[in-house]
């Protein structure tokens, strides 16, 4: 957590960045503005509150879809091809991200290119073509994500997309954003239109406009948008889902090279409470994500070598192999705590699991020491700086904070509640929101059955290591190897990869 001199320099310059933009931002009913004056850039970031949890059933995967063709797909004034011709020579794109509960379509350009990108960012969303040749294209990459990609690309993100469809089966985010292969393949023309009609509505948009831009441009944007229909869908209830009873472990059978490992159990604390950051702080020193730092990071992989790195979280934080930082416009009414340890040998699995579970035990039981609690907390005040140095990014913030309902910035928050927290609350939202006798698990591995068999025998798992280590990780490897997981035979489940994600 040493900072270097260039470090402390790029931290003054975010933090006045931080305080100069804060000051101007402006949020109302359906509009973020996030104006800055001496950026050359225009940032564009439109929020439909829609995501895969409006998905009809049968149709997972429709919300995903329908934001891509819009984005990634013709319009009734240019081909998808003469678009790409057209935004080449601006240097510029635009995208969609879809997520639980929102979609977003962003995009960003600079000044000088304003009068030639404008109308095609437009055009993608009020006058989508809607071609079949767009959706099949479309579709054909979805599908190959379905079964391909995720199945066999990434074992570490099939890991953890198992975990959530196990954790939220049955409910509206019972099935990740790609949708099922079964579905995708039934989806059509009919169907995006049905659903753009039915939820891209000017009552169901937030405006996200930051940069160097003038009122008129807003103005503009206002008058152009008011061609959508005035409707408000209907609302989906937050989900509720089945309590987890005991350890529940979900095993992928795949001929894999390593074993990847994720687990959690949903949390009802959202961002902008002071219950979240005194939690954030909890599990910053217990597994922040891409620091060397953490705890689990220095007893699974410093400590022994097993693995690439080992990480918790308490909100979403989708494509976190190739993330640094936390994304944005990902927000959810239902989160859970989550520990991610990236693939371990497969000889090691069961050892593995119960070191990163007696960890966990170990903090929820005893605490956070006052050492720790004064460390972690300093390095969070000044990392969440690092968090969005763009314009862009922070366009995304102050979308978000209309989501949680955040009182200002979330991010000027953090850093205020580093000051205000201490070691008491963070223990106390500990004890509050955590717990280790039920939780869902996820495996990715192979010889499923012996590793079903170890677990419901509570069988030790002795491990060797190729290179010599200290005596005092050699005693604790005698604990760790007999460290009991009580997990019922019944609660253990083994799915051939090949079954995943069909319907």
């Amino acid at each position: 957590m040493k900072t270097t001199l260039l470090s402390t320099l790029c931290i003054m310059v975010l933090l006045m960045t931080t305080t100069a933009i804060g000051e101007q931002k402006n949020s109302h009913n359906n509009s973020v503005l996030l104006p800055v004056k001496n950026d050359p850039t225009i940032s564009f970031r439109f929020w439909f509150k829609v995501g895969s949890q409006n998905d009809p059933a049968g149709k997972e995967g429709l919300a995903n879809i329908t934001a891509q063709m819009l984005t990634d797909a013709s319009t009734a004034k240019n081909s998808y091809e003469q678009i790409l011709d057209k935004l080449y020579p601006l240097a510029a794109s635009y995208n969609a991200s879809t997520s639980m509960e929102m979609t977003v379509i962003y995009g960003r350009t600079h000044l000088d290119n304003i009068n030639d990108y404008y109308p095609l960012f437009l055009d993608a969303i009020l006058a989508p073509a809607f071609k079949q040749e767009d959706l099949d294209r479309i579709k054909s990459q979805v599908l190959n994500f379905l079964e391909n990609t995720l199945r066999y690309a990434s074992d570490e993100e099939l890991g953890k997309a198992v975990l959530y469809n196990e954790i939220f089966a049955g409910t509206s985010y019972g099935h990740i954003t790609s949708g099922t292969i079964e579905a995708v393949k039934s989806i059509t023309l009919d169907d995006i239109r049905d659903f753009y009609k039915k939820y891209y509505t000017r009552d169901n948009l937030v405006i996200g406009l930051g940069g160097g831009y003038e009122e008129v441009l807003l103005q503009k944007l206002k008058d152009d948008l008011a061609a959508l229909p005035a409707v408000a869908p209907k609302s989906i209830a937050k989900p509720t889902f089945k309590p987890i009873s005991g350890l529940k472990v979900a095993i992928v059978e795949k001929d894999a090279p390593a074993t990847a490992i994720s687990m959690g159990f949903p949390i009802n604390v959202l961002r902008g409470t002071k219950d979240w950051y005194a939690l954030a702080i909890a599990n910053s020193w217990l597994g922040e994500h891409r620091n060397s730092s953490s705890h689990l990071y220095q007893v699974i992989r410093e400590a022994r070598g097993q693995n690439y790195g080992d990480y918790s979280y308490i909100e979403n934080y989708p494509n976190g192999g190739r993330l640094q930082l936390p994304p944005q416009n990902v927000c959810r009414r239902q989160q859970i705590f989550e520990i991610w340890i990236r693939p371990v040998p497969n000889e090691n699995r069961h050892f593995c699991l119960r070191a990163a579970l007696r960890e966990f035990k170990k903090l929820v039981e005893n605490g956070m020491t006052e050492n720790d609690f004064n460390l972690t907390r300093k390095f969070l005040k000044n990392y969440v700086l690092h968090y969005a140095p763009t314009t862009m990014e922070r366009l995304g913030y102050a979308l978000d904070d209309k989501f949680y309902n955040v009182n200002g910035s979330h991010l000027e928050l953090f850093r205020k509640m580093m000051d205000e927290i201490t070691l008491a609350d963070v223990n106390a939202a500990i004890r509050k929101y955590w717990q280790t006798k039920n939780m869902q698990i996820a495996v990715v591995t192979k010889d499923a059955k012996s590793f079903k068999d170890a677990l419901v025998n509570d069988t030790p798992s002795p491990i060797s290591y190729a290179t010599p280590k200290p005596e005092s990780v050699l005693e604790e490897d005698k604990e760790i190897s007999v460290f009991p997981l009580k997990v019922k035979e019944g609660n253990v489940n083994i799915t051939p990869v090949m079954d995943l994600f069909v319907k």
